[in-house]
């Protein structure tokens, strides 16, 4: 397990678009629904549902709507949302992984094919671009809130597969199966706030010029616009 590596991005930080609290809210509204008709409406018994709230709580969103929420995806006549993937080729060679979650796969298909008309890139194969990237847990934890050596040690013994330092965060990475217990190690050195996810992980990167850099993120940025788009990763480097 490495203790320090440089780190290229794990995946596109959430720019403009996400900067619209209504447009969070959505999102978070939409994954409780989804965890609590995939696990039922408790917490305790369903770990997905328990992400979901932590993301809720995240973007703030009001404890009442939390409970409307729950309360409506518990109700025979409310569907689930779709979740589905496209793989996409940006500039370069990069590719792109873009999460949905949509009532509508038209429209989806129809929002991601303006994308690709606007900013460029293509629509690939289904696992074209996916077997290049693994799912791992990920915590980010500010540094002003943890002591590295502590940290360290501590998630370490949790399970960790690796331990990054970037400028403003240690950066955990763990199997899916260890997310919960490294969160719970994190949380009895009293670590004030982090955030847990699980991730897209590239196995490779792609060196990119400047202008290659500059084309791939406008097409990021408008993907992200999209309201059905959840997450987005690449391996750009």
């Amino acid at each position: 397990m490495a203790g320090h590596s440089k780190w290229a991005n794990i995946k596109h930080r959430k720019g403009k678009a996400d900067a619209k609290k209504g447009k969070l809210f959505t999102r978070a509204s939409k994954e409780i629904i989804n965890a609590v008709k995939q696990g039922g409406p408790d917490p305790k018994n369903n770990p997905r549902l328990r992400l979901a709230l932590q993301k809720a709580r995240d973007v703030n969103l009001p404890n009442d709507n939390i409970d409307r929420l729950i309360k409506k995806a518990s109700e025979a006549g409310q569907e689930a949302y779709i979740e589905m993937q496209y793989e996409l080729y940006g500039y370069g060679g990069v590719g792109i992984l873009v999460d949905i979650m949509t009532d509508n796969k038209n429209r989806i298909s129809s929002d991601i094919r303006i994308a690709t008309n606007k900013r460029g890139g293509s629509v690939a194969h289904p696992g074209a671009v996916a077997f290049n990237f693994d799912r791992k847990g990920v915590l980010h934890v500010p540094k002003k809130y943890a002591v590295e050596d502590t940290l360290f040690l501590a998630v370490s013994e949790a399970g960790a597969e690796d331990f990054i330092v970037d400028e403003e965060d240690f950066i955990v990475i763990t199997d899916p199966m260890s997310l919960e217990s490294v969160k719970e190690a994190v949380k009895h050195l009293r670590v004030e706030q982090f955030e847990a996810d699980l991730e897209m992980i590239p196995k490779t990167y792609i060196e990119c010029d400047g202008e290659t850099a500059k084309q791939n993120l406008a097409l990021i940025e408008w993907l992200e616009g999209i309201e059905d788009v959840e997450e987005i990763y690449h391996n750009m480097k």
